[in-house]
Parts: C-alpha cells; structure tokens; sequence
C-alpha cells in the first residue's frame, strides 16, 4: 500500500476571467501562477463543472477563451456542470476534444447512443504518485432540469446512489486505492452521497459557490469556491484501511503575481471588447444585491430592477424570474452602471415571453419557486407585479398560503386568466416549472427588449 503524500488542488464553477473588485480577486492569470506554484508536489488537478458557460465574455467566444486556461493548469479529470450544455451537446463536445483531460458523466446517458451523454466518460482510473486512484462523475436529478437545451425524453437520468455504488464496486474489483467523486450537486445530495454511498474515499463537489468543507460518515466533501478566487490544496496519505486527509483553502488574492503567459492569451481574447463593456449606460443611486445568498432566497432590489423592467415592456399582470438567471454573485456599487455590469448579471440572456396562466398556475409555480428554500436553488423567483409569503416550515406545495397572494394589488383568483412575463426557459418548464408548459404565449419579446 501507498505510503508517500497525493496532493489534489480542486476548484469548481468559473465564470470570468478577470480579477474581480474585491478580495480575493481571483482571475485566469493568478489562478494559473498559484496552481504553477505547487508543481513541485507533483499535483494532481481536479473540477467539478461549471466552466463552458456564458461567462461574461462567452456571450461572444462561446466557451473558446476558457480553452487554453484549462489546459494551462493542467486538469487531469473533470465532471459536467449545468452550464456546460448552455450552447448544446454538439458544441460542448467541440469544445471539451480541445481539452487534454477526460470529462466525467456516470450517471446520464444519451439515449441515442446508450452512451454517458457529451462524450462523458462513466469512470476512469489514474495513477499518480504511485496511487491507483479511481473517478466517477455524478450529477443530482436537480440538475436536468437546468438544460435549456436538451429535451428531457432524450436523456435517461440513474440515481447517483445507486450508480455510486455499482461503479465503487467496480473500481474496487479493478484494484484502485482510492476513489473519489467530482459531483456538481447541491449539498444535501453530496451529504447523502457520503451517508450512503460507503466506499467513497473523499467528495470533491461543485455547484454551490460558497467555499464549504463538512465530513458526513468520515467522508469529507469539499467545495472550493468560485470563479478562479479559491482553490482547496488536499493532501492524502493512505496506510491501510486508514485515510489520513489534510484541506486547507487557498485564495487567490492580489498579492499573487499574475501569470504572463495566461495574462497574453486573456488579454489576446478580450481583444476590445473591454472598450464595449466600459459604455454606460446609465447610473444607479443605490447598490444593487446579486449576491447568489439574496437573490436565490429573498426579493432583492436587483431582482425588483429586472422583474419591473420586464413588466414595464411586457405589460403582463405580473413576471416571474428564475433567480438563476442572475450570475454577477456579488453587490453592485452605485454609480455609473455599465455593459459590463449587465452583462456580469445577466450573461445569456433568454428570450422573454407573455404567457396566460390562471391564478390556480400562477400559485403552483410561485409554491415550485420556494419548495427548494432553504437551498440556494436557481428556481427561487423574483417577482413583479405579484406578493405573497410563504412558510418555509410547511411541506413543499404547501408553503403558500393563497390569501397571501395579490396580483397588482388584488387578492389572486384561482380561476381569473392573468398574464405573465418570463424567459422561454421558464414557459417550457424547466427550473421545475412544469406549470408553464402548456400555458398559450400572447406575446414574445426579442432578447434586447431585457437590455432596456
């Protein structure tokens, strides 16, 4: 058995390029500099999703930028986030050939080839300073309902648990020393991976944002943060049965020198858009929460900010906005607002659409828009037009009391026919709004109607 150190450095969920305002600042080029800085122990590199996403800049390189980023620290695996399927399968799979890493997806299959879908690998096996070290890939069910670009009947979703233990068993058989998941699942899917799932030898998670460490029937689960700012150092030493494991969170603060080589290739694929993102386009007297804490779990006046403008251009009866919509994950100093900025909140932005719903839909979808609280979920709406309160202690599809309910001052009706304001996602039922699906559109709206 193995007795010298494996050290991991994981990160998960980047979204920009450049060094944000506040620290830790994070950016390609540090991000590079620091994980180049431990090349010496002989790291072994891992993520878990979220990168081939509509980034700020991928709104016009569509994932391409973060191509020789990936490549320069060095990835050995990798697992599929949500965001990676924003462009589609063919697209992702073009880009994810450019990367010399395998990208893991154990348990959705492709129901045209009976294959893991993307190209994704169902496991692999690497060995690295003399450990035999096996890799599974899962996904929570949660997470299918974010692809806006994949039909649901054309996908076949196996649990994560149960998959988990099939191919645990399998690696084991295959004589590995160690088995690690990279997941892309919200932290009480990992929790229960951790508590079921017994021959997994370490989580190493992504999907939340947050940085996050907890151990759950002596299996530790690690998130390492977001966009380039953190990363978690992991050490392993294993001697028989015993796992001796060792985390400790690097930030990626300014006082890491940036990486020359990164910095030529962000600078090269910015080319100007930075003098595109610097025009104004108008000046906000108060700062505005994008923070992903607020936005996903409360009204915010960033959320208000949206929902009135698409009530103002709609004038529906009321709109609803999925708070994954948001992807800026900070708050907004007041001041000049740029393209930048918009472009930071809202990086793909999905055309909007009148539907007609009545007040018995309207209610489901509000009671599916909080059935996740308190988790951070993408489907927690953001309103205009429409109040209500809910009881987080109630049972999900029970939260809302529909007394509570008012649609532009009124008590809702259950049968009144009312019109709604939201994304094309949304109206096709994805975010768990199944509601939406056969409600008729009155009316679209083209992409730049959102951009004021």
């Amino acid at each position: 058995m193995p007795q010298n150190d494996l050290v991991i450095l994981h990160f998960n969920d980047v979204y920009n390029l450049e060094p944000q305002k506040e620290e830790p600042v994070g950016g390609a080029a540090r991000f590079v500099s620091c994980v180049k800085s431990y090349q010496s122990l002989n790291p072994l590199v891992l993520f878990s999703g979220d990168v081939l996403n509509p980034s700020l800049l991928s709104l016009f390189l569509k994932g391409e930028q973060m191509i020789p980023v990936l490549n320069a620290v060095d990835i050995r695996a990798a697992v599929y986030g949500n965001h990676e399927f924003d462009f589609g399968v063919d697209h992702l799979c073009e880009m994810t050939q450019k990367t010399k890493f395998p990208w893991l997806l154990s348990n959705v299959i492709d129901n045209l080839t009976n294959k893991p879908l993307a190209d994704g690998q169902e496991s692999c096996i690497i060995e690295w300073n003399n450990y035999k070290i096996g890799l599974v890939g899962l996904v929570e069910e949660e997470w299918m309902e974010t692809l806006a670009t994949l039909d649901p009947e054309d996908i076949t979703y196996v649990d994560f648990v149960s998959k988990g233990k099939q191919l645990c068993k399998d690696l084991k058989q295959k004589g590995v020393d160690l088995i690690i998941a990279l997941t892309h699942m919200r932290w009480p899917n990992d929790r229960l991976l951790a508590e079921r799932v017994q021959d997994i030898d370490i989580i190493l998670a992504g999907h939340d944002h947050d940085y996050g460490l907890e151990i759950v029937n002596n299996t530790n689960i690690v998130k390492s943060g977001t966009d380039f700012r953190n990363l978690s150092k992991i050490t392993l030493k294993k001697n028989g049965l015993q796992l001796h494991v060792d985390i400790e969170k690097v930030d990626i603060t300014s006082d890491i020198a940036e990486d020359p080589e990164t910095l030529e290739v962000v600078k090269h694929m910015q080319g100007d858009i930075n003098s595109k993102m610097e025009e104004v386009l108008g000046y906000m007297s108060v700062e505005l929460d994008g923070r992903f804490s607020a936005v996903r779990s409360q009204e915010t006046n960033l959320g208000n900010f949206v929902t009135d403008i698409m009530l103002e251009i709609s004038k529906a009866d009321c709109a609803i906005l999925n708070s994954g919509t948001f992807r800026s994950d900070r708050i907004h100093p007041k001041g000049c607002f740029k393209l930048r900025d918009l472009l930071t909140i809202l990086p793909l932005v999905d055309e909007l659409v009148v539907i007609q719903v009545t007040g018995k839909q309207l209610l489901e979808a509000l009671e599916n828009g909080v059935s996740a609280y308190p988790q951070l979920e993408g489907r927690f709406p953001q309103v205009a037009g429409v109040e209500f309160g809910f009881n987080p202690s109630k049972p999900k599809g029970q939260r809302i009391d529909p007394e509570s309910v008012k649609v532009q001052d009124f008590p809702v009706d259950l049968m009144k026919k009312y019109t709604v304001c939201t994304k094309e996602y949304i109206s096709g039922g994805k975010d768990g709004y199944d509601v939406f699906k056969d409600c008729p559109i009155v009316e679209e709206k083209t992409r730049a109607d959102l951009y004021f």
